[in-house]
């Protein structure tokens, strides 16, 4: 399972931030509202000019096990993730999530929930007609880092970088501030060199308004649906993200409990007198904070002992893996629901 947070005074176990939190940053640097692009901008390629003009026809949308991203299922995840109906990464390919996100979207509207494409979900998303990719050029701190080592999930591995779990690349830092895949961000920028300052990129423009604390007031996580769902005031639905919600070995609680608190940029202890899973042979230890750690950039704490809703190093495995127990978002999905938070706000399990 995962595990608890100190900061809040309750045991400190595998997933707890060890000390008490700094203030809530800013909202997480989620693309800026599209700009036109700028006179130095390179000209939009033909795919890019594709995403932004894609149009819904019947009979036009990618199939399933199509592995070549589809200009027009790329508009609607972008579309999707302002909206707030989070498609987790990107990617432009029909897998599970986008459609997970797509059915959410009908649900709200009163439409018949297919998770496909059809021209009436189509005509609603696309009510928001600005453009959904911009032009982005690399800044000095876009390429400075720091960054470090992809270890991948070798926890011992992770404790031992010097300055934490930090990304490994300008490309994947990148692609999670856009919420994007890597491959997608390179495919769209074939030619871009990621690592010098004054590139000129194309990129998804994503991006709902930030929360602000308080407007969450109740939550729900949804086990057979692998979702989270956020309401505000008078249960109106605010947002659905992806999530991995518990595995079968370590399933997460059920029934209703409460927010205790949020850790921002929180670091991970390992414990191997509270799991049975990990490397117990190395002792209890500590892998600093960093949004590639295993909590991710973010922990929202939950009174069901040792159990959080947070963030993850691998936004491509949202809800397609298991989790030890807590609920994982991706970094900035997370990040989004814990600036709505509060103490207090009850977030309810549900099959």
């Amino acid at each position: 399972m995962c595990l608890a947070f100190a900061a809040l005074a309750l045991p400190l176990y595998a997933c707890s931030p060890g000390t008490p939190p700094a203030p809530p940053p800013k909202p997480a640097p989620a693309a800026p509202p599209p700009k036109p692009a700028p006179p130095s901008a390179p000209p939009a390629p033909a795919d890019v000019q594709a995403i932004n003009g894609a149009a819904f026809t019947p009979g036009n949308a990618a199939p399933a096990s199509s592995q070549t991203a589809d200009a027009v299922l790329i508009r609607a995840e972008i579309l999707l993730d302002r909206a707030d109906f989070s498609p987790g990464v990107i990617d432009g390919l029909a897998g599970s999530n986008a459609k997970k996100a797509i059915g959410a979207f009908q649900a709200a509207q009163n439409l018949p929930t297919s998770g496909q494409l059809d021209a009436q979900t189509w005509s609603l998303l696309t009510r928001d007609a600005r453009p959904a990719m911009q032009a982005y050029t690399l800044t000095p701190a876009d390429v400075a880092g720091p960054f470090a080592a992809n270890v991948g999930e070798d926890f011992v591995k992770l404790a031992a970088l010097p300055d934490g779990p930090l990304y490994s690349s300008p490309l994947q830092a990148l692609a999670e501030r856009f919420h994007m895949s890597q491959g997608l961000l390179k495919a769209l920028n074939p030619n871009a060199d990621f690592t010098v300052a004054g590139t000129q990129l194309w990129v998804a423009a994503p991006g709902a308004p930030a929360f602000s604390k308080g407007d969450v007031e109740h939550i729900v996580v949804s086990k057979a649906k692998d979702q989270v769902f956020a309401y505000g005031a008078n249960d109106m639905l605010l947002a659905v993200y992806p999530a991995t919600v518990g595995s079968t070995e370590r399933p997460s609680p059920l029934g209703h409990h409460k927010i205790n608190g949020v850790g921002w940029n929180p670091k991970y202890v390992y414990d191997p007198s509270k799991l049975k899973w990990g490397p117990r042979s190395h002792g209890k230890f500590v892998i600093k904070p960093g949004p590639e750690g295993p909590v991710g950039a973010v922990w929202i704490d939950i009174n069901a002992p040792s159990y959080g809703i947070h963030g993850s190093p691998d936004p491509a495995l949202i809800g397609k893996t298991a989790s030890h127990g807590c609920v994982r978002l991706t970094n900035w999905d997370a990040l989004a629901l814990a600036h709505g938070v509060k103490p207090g706000v009850p977030v309810d399990f549900v099959t």
